[in-house]
């Protein structure tokens, strides 16, 4: 017999909205609408008190697909998991790599950190605290757009917004694109058709160093600079992105004094259940918790 069907433990009600956040111009002259799914806590009936003041913390997440059109909509009920925790999620899709090299994915990503700031009203979001989430391709974009922030390359889109940010969750994003051969994957990071090669326009990682050194994040690290607090996350036994990518960029941000934490999940490979899990999440969330 089940007795407890008062009690319920799933958080907020979730509404989900999709919008087109922006209309970009492609290189053949035609024109592709950007969607968004907006992920918002359901304010109706919802007790007094219980929305924070200035609005619910904002999570923009990219979603990974080895740069390739994206399938947002399959993650729908993860998304659902993190609006009931009192977030408001916009889930985007970019102009992909097969329509629109580096950096339109970047651009993409801080168009829609701008679009949901000019939203923030409609939304019920809170402007001032927003984060970055993104996992593989998505991880890669985003440290991209939160490590550069409101300097190029960039937009003019929703100019008169900012889009810096509070924080990154980075899932097992790619973090210097000439050194992910130097490790074991089961994938040649160097090959023109590589997911890497792809987005850099078709050419071989290596024999473009600065078109790579401009498309990862790596480069853009500085201590002069401000950075925002970083969590990072990546399996141990990742065959696609090599572990050390993340080893690497936690180093650097340490040695520069940055607010960064990592946890490696031991077992997991690359984009597993095991970063969905509930342990997981939850590590997510106490950390976002004290830093939006």
């Amino acid at each position: 017999m089940i007795s407890d069907l008062d009690q319920d433990d799933f958080g907020y009600p979730v509404n989900i909205e999709q919008v087109t956040y922006v209309t970009r111009q492609l290189a053949d002259d035609s024109s592709v609408d950007l969607p968004m799914w907006v992920f918002t806590p359901g304010v109706d009936n919802m007790p007094e008190g219980a929305m924070p003041e200035g609005g619910w913390p904002v999570i923009v997440f990219v979603r990974g697909s080895a740069f390739h059109e994206q399938n947002v909509t399959d993650c729908s009920n993860y998304f659902v998991r993190i609006a009931e925790q009192g977030y408001v999620v916009a889930a985007l899709k970019y102009r992909h790599s097969d329509i629109a090299p580096f950096p339109a994915q970047m651009q993409d990503c801080k168009t829609a950190v701008r679009f949901m700031r000019k939203n923030a009203e409609r939304f019920h979001c809170n402007k001032d605290r927003i984060a970055l989430w993104g996992d593989s391709s998505g991880g890669h974009t985003v440290l991209m757009a939160g490590f550069t922030g409101n300097r190029a390359p960039d937009t003019d889109a929703y100019a008169e917004e900012s889009a810096e940010v509070n924080a990154i969750v980075d899932w097992h994003g790619p973090t210097d694109f000439a050194k992910m051969n130097f490790y074991p994957s089961s994938q040649n990071h160097s090959d023109p058709q590589c997911p890497e090669g792809v987005v850099i326009d078709g050419g071989d990682v290596l024999e473009h160093p600065d078109l790579s050194a401009s498309a990862s994040p790596m480069t853009y690290l500085s201590a002069d600079m401000p950075t925002p607090s970083t969590l990072i996350m990546h399996g141990g036994r990742d065959q696609l992105v090599p572990f050390n990518q993340s080893c690497r960029l936690y180093a650097t941000l340490k040695a520069l004094g940055k607010d960064v934490t990592f946890y490696k999940l031991d077992n997991a490979c690359h984009a597993c259940y095991g970063f969905r899990s509930a342990r997981a999440l939850r590590l997510v969330f106490d950390w976002l918790s004290d830093r939006l």
